[in-house]
């Protein structure tokens, strides 16, 4: 039985000596300056952006205003810096669950009004370029982490009814700005890989198609080449882990759209990393990406690049999960049978310290063997068993120490019942699911049904637990991140 990661497969050395490899560099290495201290976290909000924003004002560099209003009435702004001839428009979070270039785009506020030994990078950029942001599109959305804004509609296919405030804000600033360039910065979702490959699409690039025929004019073809450029700059961070969105059209999307309106605009997504499940080793990469793209654009670097080496870059597909066990032998009505089960923790939302709780999900169960997980375990010559609730009730949830919880997994119990359960209970605090002693749960294995089970060897001793997805082997400490439910 082996635990083992996603394999990294090989991929060839990025070109370090060119210019956009050298900026990319140059940002990120430096990038601890700039971070923005008061974000540490994905699930911040807009009154956490206000006095930022507010005290940008101070800086003559930019020009800070309030260009509208949100479904809710949150103040929706646009930063101006740079006096170049080359007009650049980047917005974020248009989905309030998608915060991480919004974070990036925070440390570049701070990158471009520092002086310092990248000056020469900075001057650069703000001289051969007018740059206009939009942090937060959606901060309806972003009170609420998540992804469409308070009417429920989806602002990136509210492009042509524009039925939201905030989607008709984006349309009337890109009319009358007219960028050359726009940045719709996006994340998509951990379980994304490159291609069929156990590598996790940490980045992923799209020049968004303008009509069903996918054509390439001159506008998408501007698009194309930086991002060409973009993904050999930023390699160097994130080996074998770029990868393209579909080009597929969606006529409905603001992207799409603002391609066929006249500006070369260019997707980044950002998906998973592992052990970076607040995202910030990938805002170090947007910091250093938007910067080196921003030097590129401005000194039409991207024409040394070829429009085939967009399309060289390795689609976007789903072929993760976040724990994948193999090979385990499930016994039921007297069959034994050889399976492998695909398991997803997904963010539950809460009014907790972290803001969410993780609740599992069974998404797959057969032959995964073109399946990939971010954790593994080969089970091997073990049986797995389904969860019992214990017959023992605990007057309160104080009583569920560490040392009892393992106790009562090694003797095959994934559920105690609680007689004093709190309302406010905090699931992230519980080693075991709880339950009130009135309540019932079936542990049964089935699609779509939370994973809590044991594995247990051929003498029947449980060598490891999974609660609520989340793998336990029971001859080492708990592992920090290990929680139930309360069901």
């Amino acid at each position: 039985m082996t635990v083992v990661g996603a394999q990294c497969q090989s991929n060839p050395t990025p070109k370090q000596n060119s210019p956009v490899a050298r900026n990319a560099r140059q940002a990120f290495d430096h990038h601890a300056k700039y971070k923005e201290v008061s974000i540490t976290h994905r699930r911040f909000k807009h009154k956490d952006i206000v006095p930022l924003l507010e005290k940008l004002k101070q800086n003559p560099l930019f020009q800070v205003q309030v260009v509208g209003k949100s479904v809710e009435d949150r103040d929706l702004y646009l930063v101006k810096a740079g006096t170049g001839k080359t007009k650049i428009m980047l917005w974020s979070q248009m989905h309030g669950d998608e915060s991480t270039a919004t974070m990036a785009l925070f440390d570049i506020f701070n990158f471009l009004q520092a002086s310092d030994d990248l000056n020469p990078l900075r001057q650069e950029i703000l001289k051969n370029n007018t740059l206009y942001f939009i942090p937060m599109l959606n901060p309806d959305g972003a009170e609420r982490f998540t992804r469409r804004n308070a009417l429920d509609i989806d602002l990136n296919r509210d492009a042509l009814r524009l039925q939201s405030p905030e989607a008709v804000l984006l349309k009337s600033l890109r009319d009358s700005l007219k960028p050359d360039f726009g940045f719709n910065l996006h994340d998509q979702s951990r379980l994304y890989t490159v291609g069929t490959t156990p590598q996790t699409a940490t980045i992923s690039f799209l020049a968004p198609a303008y009509d069903y025929a996918q054509s390439v004019n001159q506008v998408r073809e501007r698009a194309m080449r930086t991002i060409a450029g973009l993904n050999e700059g930023i390699q160097q961070f994130l080996p074998g882990q770029v990868a393209k969105y579909s080009d597929d059209h969606e006529p409905r999307a603001f992207g799409d759209n603002i391609q066929k309106w006249g500006t070369s605009l260019i997707l980044i997504e950002s998906g998973g990393y592992r052990g970076d499940p607040e995202k910030q080793y990938i805002r170090q990469v947007n910091f250093a990406a938007i910067l080196a793209a921003m030097q590129m654009i401005g000194d039409q670097g991207y024409k040394k690049y070829e429009v085939k080496d967009y399309f060289k870059i390795p689609q976007n597909e789903r072929y993760l999960y976040d724990f994948v066990l193999r090979n385990v032998r499930y016994q039921q009505d007297g069959r034994s049978t050889l399976l492998d089960l695909g398991i997803n923790r997904n963010e539950a939302s809460a009014n907790t310290p972290q803001g969410f709780y993780h609740r599992s999900s069974i998404d797959e169960i057969g032959d995964m063997r073109v399946f990939h997980g971010y954790e593994e375990l080969n089970a091997e010559g073990l049986t797995l068993v389904p969860g019992k609730v214990s017959e023992t009730t605990l007057d309160n949830i104080a009583d569920l120490t560490a040392a009892k919880a393992k106790d009562l997994l090694a003797a095959g119990y994934t559920t105690v019942r609680v007689r004093n359960l709190p309302l406010n209970a905090n699931p992230v605090d519980l080693p075991l699911n709880v339950l009130s002693v009135a309540g019932r749960v079936n542990h049964a294995l089935g699609l779509a049904r939370a994973a809590n089970f044991l594995l247990k060897d051929k003498a029947g001793k449980v060598r490891y637990a999974v609660v609520n997805g989340f793998l336990y082997d029971l001859s080492k400490p708990k592992p920090e991140l290990f929680h139930g439910l309360v069901l």
